[in-house]
């Protein structure tokens, strides 16, 4: 291929895999599919021809393991149907009627044979520019060893691209390894690997893996994915933040307390993120509805996540401390996500900020609270490194993110954090409370700032109906 050029390629019917193959498969190649039972293979074959037919061209589906009706009673769970798509059915342990009479060949190689004539003869007939080979595990039972798989996949790879069809062959993996992976991985241009783990606990987790892709640089490693009824086989990217583009001046973003600015120097500079540490009750939540309410009257967007509070309660507490959002989030410039434990994978979860931050271009974003989303997801650590990428995307795109990280314990005693996550912040806001002559008291302090001046004194955090005040902390008298 002529530097500078780009090899032509086609959509594999899933957005989320173009992306992650940097536009889609190159033309005319053999590829492999592999996954274990119930992995999302067919439904991503179909995705794939469906892709083909709307871009016009002839498709076709041959099935040694699955009938036609089988393939259209997956297509109509989605609400699709198999228009424009041929479905060939063979069966590879009966092509041969008679088989075991003959005493010339052995069994397994007239079958063999007729099974290729006949998936031979269907391609002759149909001239297809897209196929999907459903599936390999029957030709490999056939076969019986690896050296004559192998020749059988070598030449069915030259038969197809002698005539420049784009197939697709599906395969399915074993956890014991023993499926001769390597002669396949040789052979094809590319391999796409589908995972399922079921965790102990919640939904299954799906990924998707390109562990092969000939002249291609795709974002290796694994991507969140799902299976959706309508949509079939969706891919979230995992977000790579790009390199430092044109420097933007950090803009100070204020709080609307006067004191509490202060002791940020001025207020918070945007393209930073800040963590806000507290025990239950400590005004966290409160502190983010607050940058939420002053940055949506100066006519800003906002986004929330929330992982804990439910959106009535959200908006009553904040309703209750003089800080009226709902009209914000029905004119759209409060954009808030409640969700489910469990409901989202960290890379969907990624690219659903990523959206929202762009599509509304969002100067304030709010995840409440970060502990919630860590203890719904099955591995918090791997979870922490993953949100890192999304934290340096946003931090680029000059939005302040807030992060609220709840403390266990009360009142000071056994005070701490299950997964360490202050590497995170630019900034951290500590809120505390302490006991006093029968009351509570509300202590927050500025622990950390990056960037430019913070005071480090201890101020007293007072929340009430008519809204938040910051005042010198008045210490306790001494015994």
């Amino acid at each position: 291929m002529a530097e500078g050029r780009k090899q032509p390629t086609v959509s594999s019917g899933i957005a989320g895999l173009d992306e992650i193959l940097r536009g889609g498969l190159p033309a005319a190649n053999l590829y492999i599919l592999q996954g274990d039972p119930g992995a999302g293979k067919t439904t991503a074959a179909l995705q794939f021809l469906r892709a083909g037919v709307e871009a016009g061209e002839r498709c076709i589906y041959v099935s040694l393991s699955q009938s036609a009706a089988e393939l259209q009673a997956i297509a109509s769970s989605h609400g699709w149907t198999l228009d424009g798509i041929r479905v060939e059915e063979l069966s590879a342990s009966e092509a041969v009627n008679g088989g075991a009479d003959q005493t010339i060949f052995q069994t397994s190689e007239l079958r063999l044979d007729e099974t290729r004539k006949a998936i031979e003869s269907a391609i002759e007939e149909h001239k297809p520019h897209r196929l999907v080979y459903d599936s390999l595990l029957e030709i490999r039972l056939i076969t019986g060893d690896a050296p004559r798989f192998r020749r059988e996949l070598i030449g069915f790879k030259a038969f197809l691209a002698t005539r420049g069809i784009v197939a697709l062959l599906l395969d399915t993996q074993t956890s014991g390894g023993d499926h001769n992976g390597e002669e396949i991985e040789g052979i094809a241009h590319g391999v796409i690997r589908l995972d399922k783990t079921l965790e102990e606990y919640g939904s299954v987790r799906r990924r998707i893996e390109v562990s092969k892709m000939r002249g291609v640089a795709v974002a290796d490693g694994y991507h969140d994915m799902a299976i959706r009824e309508g949509e079939g086989i969706v891919v979230f990217p995992r977000i790579v933040p790009g390199v430092g583009g044109e420097v933007v001046k950090p803009q100070l973003i204020k709080s609307g307390v006067e004191t509490l600015d202060e002791m940020f120097g001025g207020g918070q500079e945007s393209g930073t993120i800040t963590l806000v540490i507290g025990q239950s009750g400590t005004g966290k939540s409160t502190m983010s509805s607050l940058y939420a309410t002053a940055a949506l009257q100066r006519g800003e967007s906002v986004a929330l996540f929330l992982f804990e509070e439910r959106l009535e309660t959200f908006f009553r507490r904040s309703e209750g401390l003089s800080m009226d959002l709902r009209q914000f989030y029905h004119d759209g410039q409060l954009v808030i996500h409640d969700f489910s434990p469990n409901q989202v994978s960290p890379g969907e979860f990624g690219q659903i900020v990523q959206r929202v931050v762009e599509q509304n271009q969002t100067r304030v974003v709010v995840i409440d609270s970060f502990t919630g989303y860590l203890n719904s997801l099955p591995h918090r650590e791997k979870a922490v490194l993953d949100i890192q990428s999304l934290l340096k995307h946003l931090a680029r795109a000059n939005v302040l993110t807030m992060l609220i990280v709840a403390q266990h314990g009360l009142l000071g005693q056994n005070v701490g954090i299950d997964v360490d996550v202050s590497f995170l912040g630019d900034t951290v806001l500590l809120l505390r409370m302490i006991e006093h002559e029968g009351r509570l008291r509300r202590n927050i302090t500025v622990v950390k700032k990056r960037h430019g001046p913070h005071d480090l004194n201890v101020r007293e955090l007072f929340i009430a109906s008519s809204g938040v005040t910051v005042i010198p902390y008045n210490p306790l008298p001494e015994t």
